[in-house]
């Protein structure tokens, strides 16, 4: 997929002003009840940092620059920077089996490295972390890493998965003979000058912030415990602040050292088959790819239990914008920001793929079945208007709003607002539905309705 060009983002924006995102992080934050959070903006020759609140409020304690926030999944960008290190060292070779390293693979030989790091490796979304939580690497991938339970051929499709980021760390430490975070500090955290922070940390070397979720009885914001499974680090326990970010979105532009410039390109680089759907609107190696006024822009968003990080990094101009925030309300508040960054800069800063011209509603009976990922099951009936309706492991179902390119919309059933859902694809041998995506997770259709 070619690059295309525009004009340079350094003609089109004024000098930022500290103050005034001061001012509208402060209020945003009160606004949609966040506790705290971070923003860091670097034009390529300005850098601005801004910060509100409290990291945890039940201790009242400061939310400051150096507080260290759950980042979720943002952490699969250094798994996936700390692999292709490891490859620029020539320590391995990203097109190389995956079953070279981890015979945990050995049912699923065609599936490359590359493929992991791009969710391209048809794997299953893996179990949750409550179910993850006592099991060991090679436990989990042997559970999920099967023939059986491939969603499409390594290359051939996209579906969003952990279980390929517990691959990959388990990955790099086989190769280094480190453990996960002891090598992922070693190859990217220290060099970008990083203070490392993990969950499951007894005793934090810097700051660090609680996720926060509001009770609806009382309406009081609460700190939440985080749950996920140790097994799962590599696909989401890195803590981090928005300037630590921002140094890692400074790598992946290529303005440092830590990344190689040609190492920082090549993950960015779209990967043949990663259609992401919602999520982006391309995939390179551990990076959601954007398109934003003739340009692409990478990065990668993550939610922990109460929390919200995102990243975004526009290379040609070297331009990056990171934030965190210390409740689930704070992605409303980052995309509320990102507008008021656009007014201050004149930087338009991507949230979501671009939106697509997909013509009027159509109805869709034929894609009415059973579809499976991993232990997830996906429903889709048809309900009494005509119109498909999905279920997820039998929760209530919701009604889908289907289009002539195949995407679909999933309907709140209390308000009836529409949010795109994913898409639904075709067996190019023989034009049935087999497969459906949703939220950037694809499941293989096992049964009709």
């Amino acid at each position: 997929m070619p690059y295309p060009t525009g004009a340079p983002v350094t003609d089109r924006r004024p000098t930022l002003t500290h103050q005034a995102l001061q001012d509208r992080l402060d209020t945003l934050a009160r606004i949609h009840r966040v506790p705290g959070a971070q923003l860091a903006v670097d034009t390529g020759t300005q850098l601005l940092s801004v910060h509100t609140g409290t990291a945890d409020a039940a201790t009242g304690a400061p939310f400051t620059a150096d507080t260290a926030v759950p980042l979720g999944s943002v952490t699969k960008v250094c798994t996936a920077a700390a692999v292709m290190l490891l490859a620029d060292d020539g320590d391995l070779d990203p097109d190389a089996p995956a079953a070279e390293f981890l015979p945990e693979l050995r049912e699923l030989p065609a599936v490359s490295v590359r493929h992991l790091l791009g969710h391209t490796a048809g794997l299953p979304t893996g179990p949750d972390s409550d179910t993850a939580a006592g099991t060991t690497a090679s436990r989990y991938l042997s559970a999920v890493c099967t023939a059986r339970d491939a969603l499409f051929a390594p290359g051939t499709g996209f579906s969003y998965s952990n279980a390929g980021y517990v691959a990959a760390g388990r990955l790099v430490a086989a190769v280094t003979g480190m453990t996960w975070q002891e090598a992922v500090r070693a190859l990217l955290l220290d060099p970008l000058g990083t203070v490392p922070a993990f969950l499951g940390d007894t005793r934090p070397a810097r700051p660090v912030a609680a996720g926060h979720a509001v009770n609806t009885a009382s309406g009081r914001v609460r700190p939440v415990h985080q749950n996920l499974a140790p097994v799962e680090a590599p696909a989401g326990a890195l803590l981090a602040s928005a300037l630590d970010l921002a140094a890692l979105g400074r790598a992946l532009a290529g303005r440092t050292d830590v990344l190689p410039p040609a190492t920082a390109a090549r993950m960015r680089r779209p990967e043949p088959g990663a259609e992401p759907g919602v999520l982006a609107d391309a995939w390179g190696l551990g990076l959601a790819l954007f398109r934003q006024d003739g340009r692409w822009w990478c990065g990668h968003d993550g939610n922990a239990q109460g929390t919200s990080c995102h990243l975004r990094v526009e290379p040609a101009d070297g331009v990056v914008v990171a934030f965190t925030g210390n409740a689930a309300s704070a992605t409303a508040l980052w995309r509320d920001l990102v507008e008021d960054i656009t007014r201050i800069t004149g930087v338009r800063v991507p949230t979501a793929p671009a939106p697509a011209h997909r013509g009027a509603p159509i109805a869709l009976p034929e894609c009415a079945g059973t579809y499976r990922n991993g232990r997830t099951e996906y429903r889709i009936t048809v309900g009494a208007s005509g119109s498909p309706e999905l279920s997820v492991d039998g929760d209530s179902p919701a009604p889908l709003v289907c289009y002539p390119d195949l995407s679909c919309d999933l309907v709140d059933p209390a308000t009836g607002r529409r949010e795109p859902g994913g898409h639904f694809h075709r067996d190019p041998a023989t034009g049935a539905i087999d497969r459906v995506q949703i939220s950037g997770r694809t499941a293989r259709r096992t049964g009709t309705a």
